[in-house]
């Protein structure tokens, strides 16, 4: 089968790795209605290539992502359904991805804002450049962390380093991001290619039963922990948000900020 056609992803499959690259370096790689939709149906996709046992996913340009597209956090749609279903596209993506077959590793420098640090924690192994930076504004914003966000940050990094980098909005670096276990591995910003394809060339030397009951075992034993699949309802909260008064003026006013270049 052909490789689909995506207007905000690069998708190429290779013997036994495929990678999937966001497209929009414009725009440093918004993570937009159509790119989640892009991003399952891509997922599903390389589920159908037994061939292929890793799959690489990054961004092109500057960053990994600038996470979702702010601006749709201002518009309140009076189809009260269609807001909400656009809200649960991150889950749906984030789920697409953490259920891959192929192991997932995620190609992260510049920017990981947001929702792109949930798409980072729904892969199964990350590796970074040491200067990519990491935030997650969305309290800033007047919204809560959703699309399964904070089950999987506190699988990652634990409940309280969650609790203080979603609450306080912080940034952090690849150093702190490694020390607390999100990260993998950590490169030179010049050799984070080398580092990604060491890993993944030691991956695809195992057999593909291997690697795939090994990461199913994993998941398995962590989803007893810390089950992102409660995160349904995250839709629900971010839609609440959407309608709080007090939640909107932060959002405008953060989005003001931006636009003025006084954010973090």
């Amino acid at each position: 089968m052909d490789v689909p056609v995506t207007t905000t992803l690069e998708v190429r499959a290779d013997g036994a790795c495929g990678t999937i690259m966001l497209n929009r370096p414009d725009k440093l790689n918004p993570l937009g209605a159509v790119t989640l939709r892009e991003l399952v149906a891509v997922a599903r996709w390389f589920d159908g290539q037994p061939q292929v046992k890793v799959v690489v996913i990054g961004g092109h340009g500057r960053a990994f992502s600038a996470g979702a597209d702010l601006a749709a956090f201002t518009e309140v749609d009076t189809d009260t359904a269609a807001l909400r279903a656009a809200a649960d596209a991150g889950r749906q993506m984030a789920e697409a991805i953490e259920a891959m077959a192929a192991v997932t590793v995620a190609r992260i420098h510049g920017y990981c804002v947001g929702g792109a640090v949930v798409l980072a924690a729904a892969c199964d192994l990350r590796v970074a450049a040491e200067t990519a930076r990491f935030s997650i504004p969305e309290v800033d914003l007047g919204i809560p962390l959703a699309w399964g966000g904070i089950p999987r940050l506190v699988r990652e990094v634990g409940p309280a380093l969650t609790k203080e980098l979603v609450l306080t909005c912080r940034p952090f670096d690849a150093a702190e991001a490694k020390a607390a276990g999100f990260l993998n591995r950590v490169a030179p910003a010049g050799e984070l290619d080398a580092a990604v394809e060491e890993l993944t060339a030691a991956l695809v030397t195992k057999s593909a039963l291997t690697l795939s009951a090994t990461k199913r075992h994993t998941n398995a034993v962590s989803a007893g922990m810390v089950d992102p699949g409660r995160a349904w309802n995250d839709a629900d909260s971010l839609l609440a948000a959407m309608y709080d008064t007090e939640s909107r003026r932060a959002a405008t006013q953060y989005l003001a900020n931006r636009a003025a270049g006084t954010t973090r």
